[in-house]
């Protein structure tokens, strides 16, 4: 059996020179590896190739009536939005994206961010940075206060794989967990609805896909039911959370602080109300929470046994 051809259009969002492309290698006759692919590229360098291998790149109808070769879409995530899925099926191109490899990754990361935020990670840094520890009056700093996680409750807001995963962690470090009911999801008994939930919770973290159910799921209102001091943590998808009405929650002080991996638009470069300097208790890192080594070579031999 001929082996197809494939073309991965943006390689270096998934390979920084840290893998082993051998698994991918191996299930194609050729593989043509891009960097980046800029959008007036796309169509010309389909051209030749059975498979493409994309993570960020669109791939709208317009491109695919161009590409009567293409017989298969490998996606390097979980996320298909960037794909003209009804053009795909419409073509008989399968899709076939990546599930659960950074689940490990992404997991250390949300509780990475919890305990920051509890810890008051980032003001005691900066605090010895700017010398207030060597001026201090006894042997320790205690300017900013400390939350411990033993005792306190979290809300999930998606609990598959890796809100599982979170969950798990969390009670590792005492913490009771709760689950909260997604919109438009059967309704089952350990499912609390939100009005329920947020007022019970010291802390929510969101793992749940991005849908027109879920977009602005954590609005001003959902912001207000939370107990004052609580703490929210978005390693899911930007725009679960109404950016604006964090960052006025913030202002105002009702949160004990904040921590996302992720904004509505990646990257950023129009800006975003989350990216003032004047915002309290915020910490921003930029969508590198499934980026870990381990993680990104699972891709890779996803994508292998995606192509069979």
């Amino acid at each position: 059996m001929t082996l197809p051809r494939a073309v991965f259009l943006d390689y270096r969002s998934l390979d920084l020179g840290d893998l082993d492309p051998a698994p991918l290698q191996a299930v194609f006759s050729d593989l043509q590896l891009h960097e980046a692919t800029a959008a007036e590229q796309i169509v010309a360098r389909l051209q030749g190739f059975e498979v493409a291998i994309v993570n960020k790149v669109p791939l709208s109808a317009e491109t695919l009536a161009q590409c009567p070769q293409l017989k298969l879409i490998l996606v390097a995530a979980t996320g298909t939005n960037n794909i003209d899925l009804g053009a795909a099926q419409a073509r008989g191109i399968p899709v076939r994206n990546c599930k659960g490899y950074g689940t490990p990754s992404v997991a250390q990361h949300t509780l990475m961010l919890l305990l920051a935020l509890a810890t008051r990670f980032a003001d005691y840094q900066q605090a010895v940075k700017a010398g207030r520890w060597q001026q201090a009056s006894q042997f320790c700093l205690l300017d900013f206060p400390i939350v411990e996680l033993q005792g306190k409750t979290l809300g999930l807001l998606g609990h598959g794989e890796l809100g599982s995963a979170v969950g798990r962690l969390a009670e590792a470090f005492g913490m009771r967990v709760l689950i909260g009911q997604l919109p438009g999801r059967p309704e089952r008994a350990d499912r609390l609805p939100l009005a329920e939930l947020l007022p019970q919770i010291d802390a929510l973290t969101l793992h749940c896909p991005l849908t027109e159910q879920t977009r602005h799921l954590i609005g001003a209102e959902q912001l207000r039911l939370l107990k004052p001091g609580a703490f929210v943590v978005n390693t899911g998808r930007g725009g679960l959370i109404d950016e604006q009405a964090l960052a006025d929650a913030l202002r105002a002080g009702h949160l004990g602080g904040a921590a996302t991996d992720v904004l509505t638009t990646e990257p950023p470069t129009q800006g975003n109300p989350l990216l003032a300097d004047d915002i309290p208790r915020l910490i921003v890192t930029p969508h590198n929470a499934w980026g870990s080594r381990e993680a990104r070579q699972r891709i890779m031999g996803q994508l292998a046994a995606n192509a069979g």
